[in-house]
């Protein structure tokens, strides 16, 4: 089983519990219809605008044994206001830099 863990944004936490996020993980639905049920191994926030935190949290997933790290939906499709993150590319850049392209990154979970 697939372990990952999941960076959501900050912004929406007080809006969403992340239960979708679970569910789909746990039932391999959506974002995880490849991987499978997936074990979620961390479930952190990208730590507020412009999201630089998100990269030492990804790092810090991955040493906990996060094999992929997930872009929550909440920052991929502005779930669930409809206002997607205008920092994701940058964020997603300096994520992959710091843990290597060895580590998956998924862009969305539902």
């Amino acid at each position: 089983m697939l372990k990952v863990g999941i960076i959501r944004c900050q912004q929406t936490e007080d809006m969403c519990p992340g239960n979708t996020d679970f569910k789909v993980a746990a039932e391999g639905k959506m974002a995880f219809e490849n991987s499978g049920p997936v074990e979620i191994v961390g479930f952190v926030s990208c730590g507020g605008c412009p999201g630089k935190r998100a990269v030492a949290r990804a790092k810090m997933m991955v040493e906990r044994g996060a094999e992929a790290i997930v872009i929550g939906s909440c920052i991929s499709k502005g779930n669930p206001i409809g206002y997607p993150c205008p920092y994701l590319q940058k964020m997603k850049e300096c994520i992959i830099k710091k843990i290597g392209p060895d580590i998956k990154i998924i862009d969305w979970t539902h």
